[in-house]
């Protein structure tokens, strides 16, 4: 079976959290959200509280040997803290390693740049953190989405079908398999 990882905390955007988190269910991939404590995290919708969803999986408890992607929400919030944690940003850097789909959405890129994988890679993202990407070596465009390799990204919730579109056709797998 397929396996996908989404690694968040509180302050992601529900929508691009709980929207491929679907999709990929929908498809018959199995997924685990892992987050850096057990405790239900906080989701957003744009600046007002959303709805929490309890994480399945700590991040120190999980490897990339265990899943075929990884999957990165954005919102303000979640990438910034996640940025600081070093368990997050080897996960990253192992996926991308391993050749294996990484698909980041919004502020989720932050974490890429972080991670320090980005040279020389096309990626988009949420248009106020375009310079960070672009400082760290990436070359930015403004696109629902943008496919390098095994990295998928994209911009906004807007993006969401494009960019499940694309984390779907990465992993093999056809959309609502079981709808």
């Amino acid at each position: 079976m397929t396996k996908a990882l989404i690694i968040a905390t509180d302050g992601f955007e529900q929508s691009e959290l709980f929207d491929p988190r679907q999709a990929l269910i929908d498809a018959g991939v199995e997924v685990t959200l892992a987050s850096p404590a057990r405790d239900p995290i906080q989701g957003m919708e744009h600046d007002k509280k959303g709805d929490t969803i309890t994480p399945d999986a700590l991040i120190s408890d999980v490897a990339v040997d265990g899943y075929d992607a990884l999957v990165i929400p954005g919102g303000v919030a979640n990438p910034d803290t996640l940025r600081m944690n070093e368990q997050a940003i080897k996960l990253v850097r192992d996926f991308l390693f391993a050749k294996k789909p990484v698909a980041a959405i919004c502020h989720g890129p932050w974490l890429l740049a972080e991670a320090e994988v980005l040279e020389g890679r096309t990626v988009t993202g949420w248009p106020s953190i375009r310079t960070d990407l672009k400082h760290a070596g990436a070359i930015v465009v403004d696109q629902e989405v943008v496919v390098d390799d095994n990295l998928i990204t994209s911009r906004k919730p807007d993006d969401i079908p494009a960019f499940n579109r694309e984390l779907l056709a990465k992993l093999g797998v056809d959309a609502k398999q079981t709808a």
